[in-house]
Order: structure tokens, then sequence, then C-alpha cells
């Protein structure tokens, strides 16, 4: 791995209204910076969820780490074996390998900003991801991409049992 130099590239700035924004109710992804922007460094991307919705399925990362930073609300954070819930101004960082997901908690909004680090160019990832919940793609386009993009669906029990009593940690 090379080690990212401060004078090798400019500063990212991404304005609130230049984001890309995908999907809408219940959950909305804004896309800040992926990784050809920031040289490898990091990926970004804002999350809002509705009231309990779903954010991400189980997976894992490869290669890169993944931080939550809770701006707002609530959100149910499968990390390994367990489920913790993080409020505003909570931190959560995932090292590779390790199985997560998120959510909002139920009845509860969440607002959360994602770094993947070492980058990860994703931005296509979210875009099928909106695709295939539209109906444009198929579960089998999303699964033979996961090496690509880094996300690795796995199944978790646990998270499975959380989501459908409506609990947390």
């Amino acid at each position: 791995m090379s080690l990212i130099h401060p004078a090798d590239h400019d500063a990212v700035f991404v304005r609130a209204a230049d984001a890309e924004v995908l999907g809408g109710s219940p959950a909305t992804v804004r896309l800040l910076a992926d990784s050809s922007a920031t040289h490898g460094a990091l990926s970004t991307q804002r999350v809002t969820l509705g009231r309990g919705a779903d954010g991400a399925a189980p997976h894992r990362h490869t290669t890169a780490s993944e931080l939550f930073y809770v701006l707002g609300g609530a959100l149910q954070v499968l990390a390994g074996e367990r489920v913790v819930t993080a409020h505003e101004g909570d931190l959560i960082v995932v090292p590779p390998h390790m199985p997560h997901a998120f959510a909002a908690v139920p009845d509860t909004e969440a607002d959360v900003l994602i770094v993947v680090t070492p980058g990860v160019e994703r931005f296509d990832y979210f875009r099928l991801l909106t695709r295939f919940g539209e109906g444009e793609a198929t579960l089998e386009e999303l699964l033979d991409e996961q090496e690509r993009f880094d996300n690795h669906f796995l199944d978790s029990p646990l998270w499975r049992e959380t989501r459908t009593a409506g609990g947390g940690g």
C-alpha cells in the first residue's frame, strides 16, 4: 500500500448542492466523494433513513474498514456477533472481514455519514443498488459485482432476528 502525500493532489471539496442524490423515502444516499476523487484515501456518502428503514443488509469488506458517524437519530448496527444502537454523535468503526449491517432504529429516523477507507470506488455500487430497488437490475447482477465493490453479502441470523423483533442493543 502506498502512502498518500497531501502535496500529491488537491483538497476535495463537495458542496451539498452538488452531491448526487439517490433514492428517496425511506432511504436517501448522498454520494459525496469516491475513491478516485480522494486518490484512494477514502470514499464517503451520507445516508438518511426514515423511521425503522433498512440501510444495508449484512455484508463484509475484505480490504476496507467502514466508519459510521451518526449525525442524527439512532442507528442500529450489526458489528460481528453483536447489535448495538448508536445515537447522534456516536462513532462505530468496523474493521475488514467483520460482518456488519445497519438500519434506523424502529420508530426512529437516522442520518449517518459513512466513510470507507482505504477508498473503494463505490458510487456505481450505490447506483446499482438503486436500480435493483427499482426493479431495473437483478439480484444476479448485484451478486456478480461483489468482488468489484468489495461488498460481500452474508447471512446473519442475529441481524434477521433483531430486525424482526424490532429490538436492538
